[in-house]
């Protein structure tokens, strides 16, 4: 039969037990807040700095674009299909004759369009037997008078120097919304990476200079962006005199400079030293 001491040794065993479970539960409860204290400020993401750079090219332009378009309205299509036809060639033959390429004239858009006007017939007051002032009998309709045929050219003019006198000659050939020059580089793809290059450099320098002085180091590039401008940048035109009682003199259209740039942004992992 159990005495109460042996009852006695088995509630202080449970209670030991027990003792030793909260004992190794609290243990770990403040080792794992002991270490959160410890990682208080330091984030699990790497430490970064981000640099801007700028560098910019300029050269000449080496093309020019010009855009017209050819219009004529007649009676049918065809005839007005043929007006146009007929500027067209003229246009052409000043182009060829000033050495541009076949390859350099493109035809954007053709078109052909039916021109309406509104009409009304015409009533005698009262009837066909009675005498009145006439008024419009409704409803009036709309009627097809004829048509409009249209296309716009655009051209690229490689020797820039005849830009003046090709838009006057082409003035006088019958072609209409005659616009430009616009200037540009035919190849800019070369410069545009040497203006990349030198916001490259740019913040690259930047990048050394404020990482010594803060006493930390790069470590690696982890993000790198690009924006560019390519603005055309060229001088107002310049009328040459006009020669008396004659055909003025072409306009003398200078080209400038264009100006072509990068902006890039490259972002660091730094470490402190």
């Amino acid at each position: 039969m159990e005495t109460l001491d042996d009852y006695k040794k088995k509630i202080f065993k449970v209670l030991f037990v027990l003792l030793i479970i909260l004992s190794a539960y609290f243990a770990v409860k403040i080792f794992s807040e002991i270490k959160k204290d410890s990682m208080l400020g330091q984030s699990l993401e790497p430490a970064t700095i981000s640099f801007s750079g700028h560098g910019e090219v300029t050269a000449v332009p080496d093309i020019a674009n010009i855009y017209f378009t050819i219009s004529k309205d007649d009676k049918t299509v065809k005839d007005a299909q043929v007006g146009v036809v007929v500027i067209e060639k003229k246009a052409l033959d000043i182009l060829k004759a000033k050495g541009v390429a076949d390859k350099d004239i493109k035809t954007a858009n053709a078109s052909f369009n039916p021109k309406y006007e509104y009409k009304q017939a015409i009533c005698p007051a009262g009837g066909a037997e009675m005498t009145g002032p006439a008024y419009y009998c409704p409803p009036g309709r709309q009627v097809v008078v004829g048509y409009t045929a249209s296309e716009s050219i655009t051209v690229k003019i490689r020797n820039t120097d005849d830009v003046g006198a090709i838009m006057q000659e082409l003035g006088m050939s019958g072609v209409s919304n005659l616009s430009g020059p616009n200037f540009a580089i035919d190849n800019e793809d070369g410069l545009k990476a040497e203006a990349r290059k030198k916001a490259i450099d740019d913040a690259k320098a930047k990048a050394k200079i404020l990482a010594k002085d803060l006493g930390v180091r790069l470590v690696k590039i982890t993000s790198f962006s690009e924006s560019g401008n390519y603005p055309i940048m060229y001088a107002k035109t310049a009328m040459m005199d006009s020669a008396a009682g004659g055909t003025p003199a072409p306009a003398v259209i200078p080209k400038g400079e264009n100006t072509i740039s990068s902006d890039i942004t490259i972002t660091y992992e730094i470490r402190q030293d």
